[in-house]
């Protein structure tokens, strides 16, 4: 993707107010899918999702920033939020989560543990009791791992 999309799709979700976390971008039924994950102290809604997206949307057809066909999806970030920036890392040091890396690293892809440390560069995970660390650059994708238990016991009680 380019910084210049990144910038422009950022600039129209913060002038919602809104916090652009990240976009994935992949394709489906032939056309280019671009997946932004919005935030806001709040919380989001489906409202909050079909105002950006109409927003992005407007943008992204004025500006000629894509080329072809394409689906724009916005959603929340859920419970297993995906971390795309070092900063977004910092947030959540002490909680779990799930990464696959661009190449294996000791015949794997996929790692999961605790995130330790976040420095300028990458970040440090313990997983199965060891310590591993990553440079953001060896990353494809991460996210956090939901802690159901705790989901689960702030669910709504029934009478």
């Amino acid at each position: 993707m380019t910084d210049r999309l990144q910038a422009e799709i950022g600039a129209t979700v913060a002038g919602l107010g809104y916090e652009l976390l990240g976009i994935d971008r992949g394709r489906a039924q032939g056309a280019q899918l671009l997946r932004l994950y919005i935030d806001h102290e709040r919380g989001i809604g489906v409202d909050d999702c079909e105002r950006v997206s109409r927003q992005v949307e407007d943008m992204l057809d004025a500006g000629g920033l894509i080329r072809g066909e394409y689906t724009l999806e916005v959603s929340s970030p859920g419970l297993d939020r995906p971390l795309f920036t070092l900063e977004q890392h910092r947030r959540f040091v002490g909680a779990e989560i799930a990464l696959r890396l661009r190449l294996p690293r000791d015949g794997r892809r996929r790692l999961q543990g605790v995130l330790c440390e976040v420095g300028e560069s990458g970040l440090t995970i313990e997983a199965a009791g060891e310590r591993i660390a990553l440079g953001m650059s060896e990353i494809e994708r991460s996210r956090l791992v939901p802690d159901w238990s705790a989901a689960w016991s702030q669910r709504p009680k029934r009478d």
